[in-house]
Formats: structure tokens, C-alpha cells, sequence
């Protein structure tokens, strides 16, 4: 499996589904980046991303997103593939 990194806050509901999700399709391991602990973090991810909200979400080298991305992604069947290892 592809490893998984999250760019998150602690009360974040969205970044729980997310996870949640993920966890549900397998994902024993999440590396998760708190950027409220972390502004460099957040400044970081909005540098590589374009976005400002949580979760920014990425499956290997792809950027799927937040939240809404990524159950759209598993409602269209192709969260498992990019999932899989190649």
C-alpha cells in the first residue's frame, strides 16, 4: 500500500472522516502533519497544495485533496487502486 500523509488539526471533523475512511479501506498507517501545532507546516502545505483548509490529503505522490476529494474518489471505485502498490 502506497503510504498515506495528512495535513491536519486536532478538531477538525473532516480530517476524522478522512482518516476514518482511509482506515476503513485499509490504511494501517497515516502520516499525519498537525499544522496546528506547526504554522511552518501549514505554510508548507498551502506552498505545495494551493489550499488553505484541512485535510490536504496524499496517497504516494498524489495529491488527492480534502475530505469531499476523497470520498468522491472512493464513490467513483478509484480510492482501492491508488491505494495499491504499482
Amino acid at each position: 500500500m502506497k503510504p498515506v500523509r495528512m495535513y491536519t488539526t486536532e478538531v477538525c471533523p473532516f480530517c476524522n472522516r478522512a482518516k476514518a475512511l482511509l482506515r476503513q479501506r485499509g490504511v494501517a498507517q497515516i502520516d499525519e502533519v498537525r499544522v496546528d501545532l506547526d504554522p511552518a507546516q501549514r505554510l508548507r502545505m498551502m506552498e505545495i497544495t494551493g489550499r488553505r483548509t484541512v485535510p490536504q490529503i496524499f496517497i504516494g505522490d498524489t495529491h488527492v485533496g480534502g475530505c469531499d476529494d476523497l470520498m468522491a474518489l472512493d464513490l467513483r471505485g478509484a480510492l482501492m487502486p491508488l491505494l495499491a502498490d504499482a
